[in-house]
């Protein structure tokens, strides 16, 4: 079953479709939620039981792990906003705003992992008194 377009030159995809592919969505969500949850747990937990972790790795990790779910959480977003897209000119539009903003995301992302590891490796260098 493909899409089609109707009388007003929207994208109709069938309902039966629409319901799989919003459900697959809600439980990708659910699913990456979950896995969050229990990273986030073990994370904490191998913090708490290893004193020899540095400040700067902890803040590095959490970031990374913040990072990630900020991706994954805009993927999906964008993933149902491209369910719900009327036409195609919506689609591409959709698609160039996900574009760009995940292309600033990862710009910012990328500067501010790298203040904290050139911050890490400064504090690393000090002589310990």
């Amino acid at each position: 079953m493909n899409s089609t377009m109707n009388e007003n030159g929207h994208f109709d995809i069938p309902k039966n479709i629409r319901s799989m592919a919003e459900a697959s969505v809600a439980q990708a969500r659910q699913a990456f939620e979950k896995f969050i949850s229990s990273a986030q747990t073990a994370s904490d937990s191998l913090s708490a039981r290893t004193a020899s972790v540095g400040a700067g790795a902890k803040d590095a990790s959490a970031m990374a792990l913040s990072y990630a779910e900020k991706n994954v959480q805009a993927s999906l977003d964008h993933a149902e906003a491209l369910l719900h897209a009327k036409d195609l000119s919506e689609v591409m539009r959709l698609q160039r705003e996900y574009v760009q903003a995940q292309m600033r995301a990862l710009g910012e992302q990328a500067s501010e992992m790298g203040q904290i590891v050139s911050r890490t490796a400064m504090d690393a260098a000090r002589p310990k008194t």
